[in-house]
């Protein structure tokens, strides 16, 4: 099961440097993330949500590999496969990047939308949805950036949040 945390910065880029970390971390075998989004909010007031998976371009590559595929079975049927090929590409392509606007992959937005209102201009949030991680180590890295990383919420145990609160503070894992 995953654990949602929350980490908020009092500055714009301060969870874009975060996330950028954590995928290095992850490479490192010290955590592993579901999902990770980035939350602003630009000097003008406008919140912008940066997700790290774009699920359009996802729709769209996988309904054009399988349009593709599906096309150009057609098009041997009626004994003309590289039209069917680029008729099944293209429709294909256009209802998996449909479909896959409607997708919603790992955390909510409407959730990250709900907790990222509070934000003030000039500051960011960092929302990472973790299978796994080595605590110690993954907050010891967090804690040397820049943006005074602070954690807003989470869904583990009270217990858990409370640790985890205390290394932030502390400069201990």
């Amino acid at each position: 099961m995953s654990d949602l945390v929350v980490l908020g910065f009092d500055t714009l880029d301060g969870a874009t440097r975060a996330r950028a970390e954590i995928w290095k971390l992850e490479n490192a075998y010290l955590v592993d993330v579901d999902d990770a989004v980035v939350v602003r909010r630009t000097d003008d007031g406008r919140l912008h949500l940066d997700q790290s998976v774009h699920t359009v371009a996802l729709g769209a590559l996988d309904g054009f590999w399988s349009g593709m595929l599906l096309g150009t079975l057609v098009g041997l049927v009626f004994m003309n496969p590289l039209a069917g090929f680029a008729v099944g590409a293209l429709t294909g392509g256009v209802a998996g990047a449909g479909g896959g606007a409607l997708f919603d992959y790992g955390i909510n937005d409407h959730f990250i939308r709900e907790v990222g209102a509070n934000l003030k201009p000039g500051t960011s949030e960092l929302f990472v949805l973790v299978r796994k991680v080595q605590p110690g180590k993954v907050v010891d890295h967090l804690r040397a950036l820049e943006g005074n990383p602070q954690i807003v919420q989470t869904s583990l145990s009270p217990e858990a949040e409370q640790k985890l609160r205390q290394a932030f503070l502390a400069g201990t894992g």
